[in-house]
């Protein structure tokens, strides 16, 4: 056994103390100690009832709560009539070996015939009695004691509460169960009626009585009650406000304050009411009195009904000796560390759970089973699994399997990683066949080393891991034939699937027109390769000067699609023309689909334009214009077409007798002119005469140039009238 508070066993011949309730053994010295802790940290819980409340203190494995005198102080044995029993090799330790004699539980008057025996409890009674049903109604029979109750399972018959019904069960223990029947009850004042359970037959209505009371003047305020209303509250002796006069008045009347003063002690215990008597509560005492501080520093004057709190935080260290107080105005009776402890318990698995407390925490509370599959249990404390041998247990291993097969092989529990799977690989992945190789999912591989940083450095012992290797690749051959099916091959299982022999293809394509030239390949979704890859080779239609512009194709090429860009008739305008129209029309189509349908620009030889639309070829001469042909002497003008326009229009009588008119003008204006000429001759003569007639030598000069000049331009006048008569 161990004791779990030191976490050590215990020996046969150390004091120990079992506990009522679990009936687990502890050394005496541990469970006093833990006594006292437990009582001083539940005592220390708030400021009023600090170390003066008597707090129980609970086991340290069932938490069953003992009062504060049930703690242990002496070593007895386990039935409590030896102390201090000596150890004995022949007897259970710890045990006295007299007859235990304590009184059997539930209480049946006999006692336990065991010798001194630890817990659990003692047996059920064994000893035989004669007793009845728990009816009464059958004939006595000889039973254990322990289960001395029995049913004869006749009916109850029992008359119930309800003094109506009677129980309708087998025959039972205890007293009988409420009626379940219902019935119509009047309420305690009798006025109203309701369907109710029998069981209940008393309830009240919740309407207030409201009969006249003794006085007359006041009614009954009580809900609904049974017998006779009780007296006027207000017609026994009533006293005034402040109580220092009583009086006995009628109950219609109130007591008038008697006009002293109050004297009534107010809320703080101190000081009495200074008002005069009055009705309702006093007020709250304003006095002001010299107030000390809650932790006696400091004092001031204050309100009577207020506490002074200073600002001084305490600096006391709190019962855990690991924090400090630093509360405000702290009386000295600091509260127990509200934070948690937090240090590793001696098991070094888990943290102390409790508040933070002074001294070496408690010992870990937890246990730890150590058997796999736990057919044979053995619960140890926390922190001792690692020094304890694991049980021996015969039972199969039920780990499950950590490979693919659904069940390992069968062994016995142990403690500890199971063996290696040794069962066959089973069916490889993707095929039927087995894989040749033992189970390999977990399988120690050398794990890699880290390079070394230098040679100072010791290389370490090489790790294995355990790793999942994978199947080796399927080696059964299977024929197999290739992607074209030119011949049959074996390939293996692994690689199972069909492969391509390397010669030509040879499927015809989908265009009808050539075969595939790839090498030996896979053909998906049907019989044929893919698309023919080459471009359309069949002859155009006669004048389309496109070619196909889709691949290789069965059957006709679609209608071109394509526009031809070509000069209309007059070599102007740029016109673009489907190609499939144009290939497809006759010649008069094909004129009319050249033509730009505007005048065409081309001149003919008379020099107008042609009043043609754009038409291939030359121009026709025949220019129907209309031209104005005049006659000889242009008096006359008609119109004519262009092509017509040589024809000559003769002069008539009129036009010759414009003529004459005309030849008549011209000479009189000849004559006139003639005349005209003639005189400026003359003049000039005479002013040449005129010169020629003065003195000197100067004057001879200018006359001879005059006379030259007059000369020359004579000369150059007969000169222009020679002309013009000649004209």
């Amino acid at each position: 056994l161990t004791c779990l508070i030191c976490i050590s066993s215990v020996r046969r011949s150390q004091a120990v103390w079992s506990c009522s309730s679990c009936f687990s053994l502890f050394h005496l010295p541990c469970i006093q100690k833990w006594a006292r802790d437990s009582a001083f940290l539940a005592s220390s819980v708030t400021d009023e009832d600090f170390g003066q409340r008597r707090h129980p203190w609970p086991c340290p494995k069932c938490r069953a709560e003992y009062p504060p005198e049930d703690t242990p102080t002496r070593y007895e044995c386990y039935c409590g009539k030896l102390q201090d029993p000596p150890p004995d090799p022949w007897l259970v330790p710890h045990s006295c070996g007299a007859v235990c004699q304590k009184e059997l539980k539930p209480t049946c008057g006999h006692t336990c015939l065991l010798l001194c025996h630890p817990g659990p409890p003692c047996p059920p009674c064994p000893k035989m009695v004669c007793v009845s049903c728990m009816c009464g109604k059958a004939t006595p029979l000889p039973r254990r004691c322990s289960n001395k109750a029995w049913s004869c399972q006749q009916l109850c018959g029992k008359l119930l509460p309800c003094k109506q019904h009677t129980c309708n069960q087998p025959c039972h223990t205890a007293e009988c169960s409420p009626c379940p029947r219902v019935s119509l009850q009047r309420c305690v004042c009798q006025r109203e009626l309701a369907e109710r359970p029998c069981a209940s037959p008393h309830w009240t209505c919740e309407q207030v009585c409201g009969s006249p009371l003794s006085c007359g003047n006041h009614t009954c305020e009580v809900v609904c009650h049974d017998g006779v209303c009780p007296p006027c509250p207000r017609s026994v002796s009533r006293g005034c406000p402040c109580g220092k006069t009583k009086s006995s008045l009628p109950c219609t009347e109130e007591v008038s304050p008697c006009g002293d003063t109050c004297e009534r002690p107010l809320s703080c215990g101190k000081h009495t009411c200074s008002m005069r008597c009055h009705r309702g509560s006093c007020e709250t005492c304003r006095q002001e009195v010299e107030k000390w501080c809650r932790c006696g520093r400091y004092r001031r004057l204050m309100p009577c009904h207020k506490e002074y709190l200073c600002e001084s935080k305490c600096p006391q260290t709190r019962t855990c000796q690991r924090h400090q107080c630093r509360r405000k105005c702290c009386p000295g009776n600091c509260p127990p560390c509200d934070q948690s402890c937090g240090r590793t318990l001696g098991c070094r698995n888990h943290k102390c759970p409790s508040s933070c407390h002074p001294g070496s925490c408690y010992p870990c509370p937890e246990s730890v089973w150590l058997c796999a599959c736990g057919g044979a249990v053995l619960a140890v404390p926390c922190g001792r699994e690692r020094s304890t041998k694991p049980p021996r247990c015969k039972e199969t291993c039920r780990r499950p399997s950590s490979c693919h097969h659904p069940l390992r092989e069968e062994h016995r529990c142990h403690p500890g990683p199971c063996p290696p799977c040794r069962q066959p690989c089973l069916p490889l992945p993707g095929c039927s066949h087995t894989c040749p190789q033992s189970c390999h999912d977990e399988v120690l591989v050398r794990s890699q080393q880290v390079q070394l940083a230098g040679p100072w450095e010791q290389p370490s012992a090489p790790a294995f891991v355990k790793k999942a290797l994978p199947c080796p690749p399927c080696q059964v051959p299977i024929p197999t034939s290739c992607f074209g099916e030119h011949e049959v091959s074996p390939v293996s299982c692994h690689g199972h699937g069909r492969f391509s022999c390397g010669r030509p293809c040879g499927r015809p394509l989908t265009c009808g027109n050539h075969t595939c030239r790839r090498e030996c390949h896979l053909v998906e979704g049907g019989d044929q390769c893919d698309t023919c890859e080459e471009g359309c080779s069949k002859p155009r239609p006669p004048g389309c000067p496109h070619p196909c512009l889709g691949p290789c194709h069965p059957g006709n090429c679609p209608p071109c699609s394509q526009t031809l860009r070509q000069r209309c008739h007059c070599r102007i305008t740029v016109l673009f023309l489907e190609c499939t129209k144009l290939t497809s029309a006759d010649e008069q189509t094909k004129v009319a689909m050249g033509s730009c349908n505007n005048q065409c620009p081309k001149q003919l030889s008379c020099g107008h334009r042609c009043k043609l639309v754009c038409h291939p070829g030359v121009c026709e001469e025949k220019c129907q214009q209309k031209v104005k042909v005049r006659c000889p002497c242009k008096r006359i003008k008609k119109e004519f077409p262009c092509c017509q326009a040589h024809q000559c229009v003769p002069c008539d009588d009129g036009c010759r007798e414009q003529q004459k008119k005309l030849l008549q003008e011209k000479e009189a204006e000849l004559r006139a002119s003639q005349e005209e000429e003639q005189r400026k001759l003359q003049e000039e003569l005479e002013a040449f005469e005129k010169r020629q007639q003065r003195g000197g030598r100067r004057s001879k000069r200018r006359g001879r140039r005059e006379e030259l000049d007059d000369h020359a331009r004579a000369a150059a006048t007969w000169r222009r009238w020679a002309t013009f008569l000649i004209l």
